[in-house]
């Protein structure tokens, strides 16, 4: 399988690839490709888009997106489907949810593979507290670890059977943190005993799963620095939680970490992260991140290519019939 060795998942700055980008995108070899809003306008666009990066490296390079649903949702209506908030949607479903966020993520996954899309940044295993952070709050599945569980691992083996490789976050846990990431670097305080029973234990409870993403967050039980940016928490993702998947960063450009982008990128990578993420399309932002992520080492290569091993041809399905037992477990019709 032909795989990218640049350490990095690049976005790109508009509806259409660039001749820079691409030849920036061919000598810098990253991993995969991130989409956001403002790469989205309608499907032929966007499979136009998604084939034209792939057909720019040569190769079925992976192409994530945040298709959470609710308010974090990069392919919106009129031409995708408008989904719930995810806290939302398991409330409503109540005994059902487990089934019902398992066919949300098998529709979801199959709007994404007709698009050229087959990675999404879910689920979200990071659990739900009174101090939970409005921007994240009801991305959460639940305040409850075992249905954080049930609904992560329902979540993923939706997205598996799609065809769409699932990217776990916020590793090691998100929940406890009061600031938002994209502006603040939040610190939690809770003892070591308590993140081990609760946060880190909705990602040990999923750790076959094949990506990961870290939360840009200091865990003062652990470190002084953010997990992202921590070999001390990698060393506590590998050991304790488990996880030997491809571990990306959470999005570079988020103002929690300090100093330069390749900076950033490069105390990324030395503490353990196998990928380096820079969402943002910005040329010479990119470069020198690429210039300071470097290539995968061989061990990253491996989890790599295990990743894109998982990600396989979707199963067959009626999605019509899927739809209505989605709704139906919803208690309504079409969201």
């Amino acid at each position: 399988m032909s795989m990218g060795r640049g350490a990095t998942i690049f976005g790109l700055a508009g509806a259409a690839l660039t001749a820079d980008e691409a030849a920036f995108f061919r000598d810098a070899d990253p991993f995969g490709f991130i989409l956001f809003a403002r790469n989205v306008e309608t499907p032929a666009q966007l499979a136009r888009l998604t084939a034209d990066l792939r057909a720019c490296m040569g190769r079925d390079a992976p192409v994530f997106v945040d298709q959470e649903g609710g308010r974090v949702q990069r392919l919106r209506a009129p031409h995708w489907t408008e989904w719930l908030p995810p806290r939302d949607a398991v409330a409503q479903a109540g005994a059902g949810a487990a089934r019902m966020m398992w066919l949300r993520a098998r529709l979801i996954g199959a709007e994404l593979r007709a698009a050229g899309i087959d990675g999404n940044c879910a689920p979200c295993l990071d659990i739900a507290t009174e101090n939970t952070h409005p921007f994240l709050k009801n991305r959460c599945y639940g305040e409850d670890l075992a249905q954080v569980i049930a609904m992560g691992r329902a979540t993923a083996d939706g997205h598996l059977a799609a065809g769409v490789l699932p990217v776990m976050k916020h590793m090691p846990g998100h929940g406890r943190a009061a600031g938002d990431t994209h502006h603040d670097l939040p610190t939690v305080n809770a003892d070591a005993d308590t993140l081990r029973r609760s946060d880190f234990a909705a990602f040990k409870a999923l750790n076959d799963l094949p990506l990961a993403m870290t939360a840009h967050i200091v865990y003062a039980a652990f470190d002084s620095e953010p997990s992202t940016c921590s070999a001390r928490m990698t060393r506590l993702i590998r050991d304790e939680i488990g996880f030997q998947g491809l571990l990306m960063s959470d999005d570079l450009n988020m103002q929690a970490l300090s100093g330069t982008l390749g900076e950033r990128a490069a105390r990324a990578v030395a503490a353990g992260c196998d990928i380096a993420l820079h969402c943002k399309g910005d040329l010479a932002e990119m470069q020198a991140v690429a210039a300071a992520a470097g290539q995968m080492g061989p061990e990253a290569q491996a989890r790599a290519a295990a990743a894109l091993a998982a990600r396989c041809a979707p199963q067959e399905a009626d999605l019509a019939a899927l739809q209505v037992e989605h709704d139906a477990l919803l208690g309504q019709g079409h969201v």
